[in-house]
């Protein structure tokens, strides 16, 4: 996936390198600018090449020129996820013009695929989201597809339920989920034999030949459009509701929650969700609770973010409540916090979460096991199912599946290839994202999650027990586990494989007093995995370090993973603990 792009060039009017190909900029602006639909970024290229034009050699002009450069010196590449980049002018950026290109080029892909192909298109709320679904339909539909355009602003899982409800090619979805306020993307499933999920490669090289080859060769004034797309009926969102719904029993006792959308569109399905489950009405978050493309109340909309929070977290107090909610904008991620000690609220990391929901799946698919087993049969025989998770979570998950004798996958990071999983029967990712119905989604779902994470809850409740007991007893038996994470925001592009190169360069052989034992490099060829730029270190005293790329945001992510089995499950957690803070403490003059 495309990420953010960085800063923009140096705007030094003396700078010569900003003024180098400026005829052939200007050509290619102009170029651009004339087969925009949209005024917006029509009017921004105007003046960007006015001031060009002005004053190439004055500090207007020269930032102009530095621009430009950035907005047409490369382009938003379709990779595995599709395209994420901020809106703007020109191909570096999210605009009509992209889209366009991209949605012929996925038409052709999906032209060459099947005989009658057929798409579904959501869109969530951010600015241009159901401009560019919009257009997409109708590209779709002017290429000869059947396209069908969801009735109105959707989560991501309800796009991802609809291209196997609708028995459909392929599902379309504009959304940049977290990302800061001025991102958008565009994010591509396929039906058929992929069953529903993002699309891996070689599929994305071979929808970004298709998408470069319109872009060479054709105006998109002069791409076929029609309005001959279907709007799907509100029956899809009802079988979604339905079905996530009866994931659960109905409480005994439920807790009192808040909900958070995180100005995003999750509040609408949720609502019916949490109602149909029996968990009644939460209190919401009241600033937060509809759809906003400003995002007025977060500086990033990431549950994963300091501060994203901090409305809940003052709601729930004032309510007296025993649990916050919260889904990210496009509501495919989950974030939990619980009270703390102190008073105050504790969020629930993703690999906490992770692991608490997958002991539950193992605990589900030991019930199925017994109950073929009691009409003849081993237990461990008649147990069957995948726990599955990205390789930079936790370990945690693994020790799960050893103890229920299931079997356990680990992936790269990315969902698409955790709904990939043979046989999967809960997956999951530490940055908040869970997949616990398989066999009605095969992508993360925060809403379907939250239910789960509800039921949870409410059960304890009924048994007199709290998260925080439950988590002692998960120590208690699987022993205790900790993680943390290092993320280094840089704001050139270029400083990312600058900080990998020189960890290969010069690997560390300790951190802190803990010996180095091995090194993986994925970009060598681990076990099976495609290359990767990923790095994993193996302590001795049996702790890890993941170090890779944000595949979404300009950053350098080191995840770090201990654990313990010694002593009171008290004492297991607070070792485990420590030692991540020391790898913490250890591993950030690493990426200075």
């Amino acid at each position: 996936m495309s990420g953010t792009t960085g800063a923009a060039p140096s705007a030094d009017a003396n700078d010569a390198t900003e003024l180098r190909g400026t005829p052939d900029l200007l050509a290619a602006a102009r170029a651009w600018r004339d087969q925009d639909p949209d005024p917006e970024t029509r009017a921004e290229l105007d003046a960007l090449i006015a001031d060009a034009e002005a004053g190439s050699t004055d500090a207007r002009g020269a930032t102009a020129i530095a621009a430009l450069h950035s907005r047409f010196d490369s382009r938003l590449e379709f990779g595995t996820a599709g395209l994420r980049g901020e809106l703007a002018a020109g191909p570096n950026r999210m605009n009509r013009v992209l889209v366009a290109q991209a949605a012929a080029g996925f038409a052709a892909y999906l032209l060459g695929r099947e005989k009658n192909p057929s798409v579904v298109i959501g869109y969530d709320g951010r600015k241009n989201s159901q401009v560019f679904a919009t257009d997409t339909a109708e590209l779709m539909a002017g290429a000869g597809i059947r396209a069908i355009i969801l009735p109105r602003l959707l989560p991501t899982p309800v796009l991802a339920f609809a291209v196997r409800h609708l028995g459909v090619s392929a599902g379309v979805m504009v959304t940049a989920s977290h990302n800061p306020p001025n991102d958008n993307g565009y994010k591509v499933y396929l039906g058929g034999a992929d069953e529903g999920s993002q699309i891996v490669p070689p599929a994305d090289a071979e929808i970004e030949a298709q998408i470069q080859r319109v872009a060479a060769t054709l105006l998109v004034p002069d791409l076929p459009r029609s309005t001959d797309y279907e709007v799907a009926s509100e029956s899809v969102l009802d079988e979604y509701v339905r079905r996530t719904a009866a994931l659960v029993r109905h409480p005994d006792a439920s807790p009192r929650f808040v909900y958070t959308a995180l100005h995003g569109v999750g509040w609408e399905t949720a609502r019916r969700v949490f109602a149909d489950a029996g968990f009644g009405e939460p209190v919401v978050v009241a600033e937060q609770i509809e759809p906003d493309a400003a995002f007025p109340t977060v500086a990033f909309p990431n549950p994963e973010e300091p501060g994203a929070l901090d409305l809940s977290y003052a709601t729930a107090t004032a309510a007296g409540a025993e649990l916050i909610i919260a889904n990210d904008p496009d509501a495919d991620r989950l974030a939990v916090a619980v009270p703390d000690a102190a008073g105050g609220w504790r969020r629930l990391s993703g690999n906490e979460v992770g692991w608490l929901l997958g002991w539950r799946a193992a605990e589900r698919l030991q019930a199925a096991g017994e109950a073929v087993a009691a009409v003849g049969g081993d237990v461990a025989t008649c147990v069957s199912g995948t726990l599955a998770a990205s390789i930079v979570s936790s370990p945690a998950l693994a020790e799960v599946a050893r103890q229920y004798h299931l079997d356990y996958a680990d992936t790269l990071t990315g969902f698409k290839w955790v709904s990939r999983v043979p046989d999967l029967a809960f997956g999951y990712e530490e940055a908040l994202g869970y997949l616990v119905d398989p066999q009605k989604v095969r992508d993360k779902d925060g809403i379907s999650a939250a239910v789960e994470f509800l039921s949870l809850v409410a059960e304890l409740k009924a048994a007199g027990r709290t998260i925080d007991d439950h988590e002692l007893d998960f120590a208690a038996r699987f022993g205790a586990f900790a993680s943390g994470q290092v993320s280094v925001r840089v704001t050139e592009l270029a400083d990312i494989p600058r900080i990998m190169a020189r960890l290969r360069a010069h690997p560390p052989t300790h951190l802190g007093t803990v010996a180095v034992r091995a090194i993986d490099d994925f970009a060598e060829g681990i076990g099976g995995f495609p290359l990767s730029d990923i790095l994993r270190i193996h302590l001795e005293d049996g702790s890890r370090v993941i170090v890779r790329p944000s595949g979404t945001e300009p950053k350098v992510k080191v995840y770090l993973d201990a654990s313990s089995t010694e002593g009171s499950p008290a004492e297991r957690i607070a070792a485990a603990q420590a030692a991540v803070d020391a790898l913490d403490a250890a591993v950030r003059p690493l990426l200075a």
